[in-house]
């Protein structure tokens, strides 16, 4: 598996955020079920970055705390075994280490540390849920409708579960 993580903030996460984020994408490909060694990208920003990011690729002019940028469209959510058999090509995997390309996350820091203070829980905690959060998007799942934000809230919980990571 590899996941890539690059630092860019000023401010500092007072935590191993490395670590919380290689356990969360790991809980998350388990969760799923996912067959394959992945790989992920996953950018930790700030509000201005983020905005211009979000700005370019989503026509909105403002921070938000994470973004996700999926390689592969799924007809349904966290299913993989369609990925070898329509893609003869295997453009979804990467051609020197065979790993599934999942995508790249884009969290910004600033938005951690403050949601973290307002929702009452720690900046790991924060981290955590957004990183399984934009997991779940790369794995196909969205919330525009009731039902699947429902169901992409369970998965979240279940993920941070798995690893112990509460609220308090």
């Amino acid at each position: 598996m590899t996941i890539e993580i690059e630092y860019e903030a000023q401010k500092k996460l007072d935590f191993p955020y490395e670590e919380t984020i290689r356990a969360v994408v790991e809980a998350a490909l388990d969760e799923e079920g996912c067959p394959y060694e992945a790989q992920v990208s996953v950018v930790l920003t700030e509000d201005e970055e983020i905005a211009r990011i979000n700005e370019e690729f989503r026509g909105i002019a403002s921070p938000t705390d994470v973004l996700s940028f999926p390689m592969a469209e799924y007809e349904e959510a966290g299913t993989f075994d369609w990925l070898e058999e329509e893609t003869a090509d295997g453009e979804y995997f990467d051609p020197d280490s065979g790993e599934l390309m999942l995508g790249d996350i884009v969290i910004s820091v600033d938005k951690v540390l403050e949601q973290a203070q307002k929702y009452g829980h720690s900046p790991r905690r924060e981290l955590a849920f957004l990183v399984a959060h934009s997991m779940l998007h790369l794995m196909g799942y969205d919330h525009l409708e009731e039902s699947e934000r429902q169901k992409m809230e369970e998965k979240q919980e279940e993920i941070l579960l798995s690893l112990g990571i509460t609220r308090s």
